[in-house]
Parts: structure tokens; sequence; C-alpha cells
């Protein structure tokens, strides 16, 4: 039996090397680059299975690069179950410049799926979830490629209702999300970045406390049951109804921010899956997070480090009446 499931729709292999000065011009000489897989549900899964969990990863991958990550996924202890697409998985390159210590991401697109395809995935997911059980955890993270509609993490919550599903995604399709809930259909968590919830609230949110604000606010529209808002170094804010908390990280050594989003979401769902209540999931998401940006390119958090940050953690709790 798993801890939790994780969708990956629009997958990566990452690769992440150094770099002398990026100039252009010039050939850059690269170092040995460390190769990866990736994409939303691949890294929550791998940094579920980094802190003890148990997790299962379904992967839509095509040809030869998508051959190369589904073993890349399987040689980390996760359970790889692939969803077959027509044309190559994307690839990602992040290059590091030793010097100054910029990082620089250039993500490709992925492939086209066709008018059929999200369905079908519906359709065996439906008998995954059934098969984990009522209560089921089920994390949907990441991008989503050309070809799959912006209403895909709402048809994936109104065909299981049994299942407490995780949505974490970006673009056309977080906007819609956010901006048109649809009734019986909300997840019971939406997590996003600092930038997207400022895009999406259509101003600043300087302070934790606007952020909860806004968070409650998406809560009272019907958008989610549980709404988690990052904010970078001051860590995450996470609201219901009824309950606004913020876990604030220790200060670390930062050598890569690549990957804490998605330890955060590795930590916070397998706490969760354990049986454990938000705020335990939050402290540990947190260390989690803190843990990943002391590691190198687009490496997750280590075991050890998230043990020492989380008791470093600083959970505040409020509550207030949704807005």
């Amino acid at each position: 039996m798993f801890d939790l499931l994780t969708i990956t729709l629009n997958p990566t292999l990452d690769l992440s090397a150094e770099s002398g000065p990026v100039t252009p011009g010039p050939k850059l000489r690269l170092d040995e680059p460390l190769v990866e897989p990736g994409g939303g549900g691949i890294n929550v899964a791998r940094a579920a299975v980094i802190l003890g969990g148990r997790a299962r990863a379904v992967v839509a991958l095509g040809g030869l690069t998508g051959e190369r990550v589904a073993a890349l996924l399987e040689a980390s202890g996760v359970s790889v179950a692939v969803f077959h697409l027509d044309g190559d998985t994307r690839q990602s390159l992040s290059v590091t410049d030793r010097k100054c210590g910029a990082q620089y991401r250039f993500i490709m697109p992925g492939p086209k799926w066709t008018e059929a395809q999200p369905a079908e995935l519906l359709t065996r997911l439906e008998d995954d979830v059934r098969r984990m059980g009522p209560g089921a955890l089920v994390v949907l993270s990441g991008s989503q490629p050309p070809g799959v509609p912006d209403t895909f993490p709402t048809d994936l919550v109104q065909r299981m209702p049994q299942a407490r599903v995780i949505v974490d995604t970006s673009g056309p399709a977080l906007t819609r999300l956010v901006q048109n809930p649809v009734a019986g259909a909300k997840p019971y968590v939406l997590r996003m970045d600092h930038s997207e919830s400022e895009e999406l609230a259509a101003r600043a949110l300087p302070t934790a406390a606007d952020s909860l604000d806004f968070a409650q606010a998406l809560i009272a529209a019907g958008v989610a049951e549980v709404v988690i808002l990052a904010r970078g170094g001051e860590g995450s804010v996470l609201a219901t109804a009824v309950e606004r908390l913020q876990c604030k990280p220790p200060m670390v050594p930062v050598d890569s921010k690549t990957g804490a989003g998605d330890s955060f979401m590795g930590g916070f769902a397998l706490t969760l899956a354990r049986g454990k209540g938000l705020e335990a999931a939050l402290r540990i998401g947190t260390a989690a997070a803190a843990a990943a940006v002391m590691t190198p390119g687009s490496a997750l958090c280590r075991a050890e480090d998230v043990q020492r940050l989380a008791p470093e953690c600083r959970l505040q709790t409020a509550t207030k009446p949704v807005l």
C-alpha cells in the first residue's frame, strides 16, 4: 500500500551543471551535469521517499528521454506507472555561474497531447485511486503540457470524490481553478507560490497577514478547502475557513532554490498521509523546503536536514472569521 499517489503531466529530464561566467557569445564549458528525473509530481514522490514514505508516481512519458526518466525514477525508490505518449519527453537545463552564484534555468515545452488522452488518463487514475481506498491522498503537481485542457484539475477532483486531492499547478490551469470554481469539485488543498498569488490577487501581498486574507478569500469563494501560499524565505502560510497558520524556517545557507516547493509538498503530503494534522504537515513541509535550498542544482531535500530543521521551524497560529 502506498502513502500517496502523484500525477505528473509534464515531466522532464533535469540536467544541472556549473559554468564559468555566463556571457553571450563564447562557448560555455559546463562541469559534469547532475541528471535527475524532474517535474512536479515526480519530485513530490521522490521527496516523500527520501523522507521514508512509499509513493507511486503516475507519469506521462514518451520516447528515449521518457525511458531514461522512468529508469532514474525507479532507481530512486518510487513506484512508477507510465502513461505512454507519442513524442519525446522534454528536458530542462539549469546552469549556475560558479563565480557569482546566479542560476539560469532553461525549460523546454512538453509533447502535445491528443484530444482523447486526458480522458484516458482520468479513467486510469480512477482505478488507481479506487484501489487505494477512501481518503487516498493524490497530488497533482507541475505544469500542464500542450493539449491538456485547463479544466483538468477540476475534472480530476470530480472523478475521485473519495480522495483528498492536492493541487499545485501553474499557468492557465491555476488561473481557471481560482477564477472559475466548480461547486462540488474543489481540491482539498491548493498551493501556489508568492508571485502566483500576487498575480491572481491583482495586488501586492507584502505581509503574511495579506497572504492569509487572500487565502481565506479563495476559501470563501469555494476554490479549495485549504490554501497554502509560499512566501520565499518567510516560509509558507496556510488557511482554512477558520485557521490561519504561518511557519517560518530557520536561516540556512542557500545553494539552489530549485526543488524547494516540491520538497515542501513531499513533506507536507506525506505527513498528512501518516494521519497527522495540518500544523504538523506545515512544519515538516517548511523544514523540507529549507533543506532543499541547501542542496546543489535541482537536488531535493535530505532526510537528515529535514529532521534537524523541523524543530527550528517557528509555527504561529491565529484565528479569524472567513472574509
